[in-house]
């Protein structure tokens, strides 16, 4: 990819934005109440970026959000994510997410374990709080203990989170299936 910019796009659940640059998708845009609010929510995320014809490889990116969000399986593993910026730790926390399969779910501690500090459940939590790439980084699939949904940083909060894992059928049970132990 050579060029930066956004497009929203309609998704199942609203109008969704992807931002990208030249070495790749540098965030994800959930649902706003309107488009208004969704382009000011983009602006303050991704300042200078402007709208734009999304490169092949976005809009194909593009196509598969919106099959995810239709309820197609997807893990998304193969996107380019521009990480530049990203904190080491952040990486560790997103690489240990994205690895939770669809359907499934994970707790903020059984995240820390698997990156190696059963004890930092709070500050995988924060990093997953400012995760630029929801949907792509499954933050949706990460839960406090015994499955209790928490909070959820993205636009809509906790209902778009249930929405996310109800698309899934993460929400079938009910007890939410945990991802598997460090292995």
């Amino acid at each position: 990819m050579t060029q930066s910019g956004f497009a929203l796009f309609d998704t199942a659940i609203g109008a969704c934005a992807v931002a990208w640059g030249p070495a790749g998708i540098v965030g994800l845009h959930l649902p706003e109440a309107s488009e208004r609010a969704a382009l000011a929510g983009l602006e303050r995320r991704f300042p200078g970026l402007g709208r734009a014809e999304p490169p092949p490889a976005v809009a194909a990116a593009i196509v598969r959000i919106e099959a995810f969000l239709r309820g197609a399986r997807e893990d998304f593993a193969d996107l380019a994510l521009d990480m530049t910026k990203t904190p080491d730790f952040d990486r560790a926390v997103y690489r240990e997410t994205r690895a939770i399969p669809a359907g499934s779910t994970a707790t903020y501690g059984a995240v820390a374990a698997r990156i190696g500090d059963s004890g930092q459940a709070r500050a995988v939590g924060q990093a997953l709080g400012r995760n630029p790439w929801p949907i792509v980084i499954p933050c949706h699939r990460v839960t406090g203990a015994e499955g209790r949904m928490g909070g959820f940083s993205a636009p809509g909060g906790r209902a778009t989170k249930l929405k996310l894992l109800e698309i899934e059928g993460a929400l079938a049970a009910e007890t939410l299936p945990l991802f598997g132990p460090p292995s």
